[in-house]
């Protein structure tokens, strides 16, 4: 009996070996595929000009409100107690002004947002396609990217196939 339990575990093993090791495994790396994809580093410049566009804007704002603030400070005890509303309101909505604007350009659903994701999507599916399309023709049951993914601690050159994906796409490294 216990025996035949000892053979079952043997030929449970050695069948789950063989079918991990029939399994094809590649990686690639995204990080350099994509800084190998000029619209990406364009549309990387594109963001930047934006999002410091939109940066003082913002600042602007906030300049404002602390010039209003300063202001109110060297007049507070000239003003009458109306005065002192009408000026601590006026400092309060540029403040609100300032941070309702940031959050427009920089919120989670903010303008920064939908402009990365118009100009990246694009160019992520075309990278996800030319992977999907590699992995399909080659028999890979899984391509990670080593990347984005600090657990993997060694990957053989041998199946990392960046350089296969920018041909793929038309790019020369």
């Amino acid at each position: 009996m216990v025996m035949k339990k000892l053979i079952i575990c043997a030929l449970c093993a050695i069948l789950g070996w063989t079918a991990a090791s029939a399994q094809k495994y590649a990686v690639v790396d995204m990080e350099y595929i994509l800084k190998n994809i000029p619209a990406y580093e364009r549309a990387n410049e594109q963001l930047g000009q934006v999002s410091k566009q939109w940066q003082s804007e913002v600042d602007a704002l906030n300049t404002e409100a602390q010039t209003l603030y300063k202001n109110y400070q060297k007049e507070v005890v000239f003003l009458s107690k109306d005065q002192k509303k009408a000026k601590q309101d006026a400092i309060v909505e540029k403040e609100k002004q300032a941070a309702e604007l940031k959050k427009h350009y920089f919120g989670p659903d903010g303008e920064l947002f939908k402009k990365r994701t118009a100009l990246m999507s694009p160019i992520q599916d075309e990278v996800y396609n030319a992977i999907k399309d590699i992995a399909e023709l080659r028999g890979y049951q899984l391509v990670l990217d080593r990347a984005s993914d600090s657990s993997i601690i060694f990957s053989s050159p041998k199946i990392d196939i960046s350089s296969e994906v920018l041909r793929k796409l038309g790019y020369s490294n």
